[in-house]
């Protein structure tokens, strides 16, 4: 995984662009538009996307268990369903919510592949990086019960500071001057989503700026 602009090519089920073959062809014009790696949902939509692309991916499986909170690459069954497939880097919720013996199970069971951490404290990232994770990544800063209210800037900030592995920032940096600033900080990468892919968000920031003039 090189250093820039990671763009995650996601759409899920209640979503207009929810399509493996869409999410083919927006991991393709993420490339033509700079991107050095793409952030991808499902094993099918990363199959798609690997059939346009030759860009490393971060790969994981969002999936809803009862009484679990974690749904990103939640169980042993998502961490074997990505590895098998053959994913550059392995994304998890690596924060409290998981449980930690967990964590070291996943570590232990694939020696050989990159894993990233998604975590949404300090010292869930410091707690990742003890456990053997190979990358940070600032995924769920405020979207969970332990991150309400922090700033993006400021825990991005002390995690490069005291992590001795890549920190890649994502969440919620969803400008082109806030993933500029995220880099120059020292991020390694910057993870930008529903900025780029989602367009009715795009279109619902710009439908609300219109709405004011009229």
């Amino acid at each position: 995984m090189n250093k820039g602009l990671i763009v995650s090519c996601q759409a899920l089920p209640n979503e207009p662009l929810h399509s493996s073959f869409i999410m083919g062809r927006m991991a393709l014009a993420a490339k033509e538009g700079g991107a050095i790696g793409i952030r991808a949902n499902t094993i099918a939509d990363i199959q798609a996307i690997k059939a346009e692309v030759d860009l490393p991916i971060i790969g994981i499986i969002k999936q809803d268990y009862d009484n679990m909170i974690p749904y990103i690459t939640p169980t042993m069954k998502e961490v074997d369903a990505l590895v098998k497939e053959g994913i550059d880097v392995v994304a998890l919720d690596a924060t409290i919510n998981q449980d930690e013996d967990f964590l070291k199970e996943v570590i232990a069971k694939y020696p050989k592949q990159k894993f990233m951490a998604d975590i949404s404290t300090v010292e869930e990232g410091l707690r990742a990086e003890k456990l053997g994770f190979h990358f940070v990544g600032t995924t769920l800063i405020g979207y969970t019960e332990q991150s309400k209210g922090m700033n993006n800037f400021q825990v991005l900030s002390t995690l490069i500071e005291n992590c001795n592995v890549p920190v890649i920032a994502e969440g919620n940096f969803d400008t082109p001057e806030k993933a500029r600033k995220a880099l120059e900080i020292g991020a390694y990468s910057v993870v930008v989503g529903g900025a780029i892919t989602r367009p009715q968000l795009i279109a619902k920031k710009f439908s609300e700026e219109v709405q004011k003039a009229l």
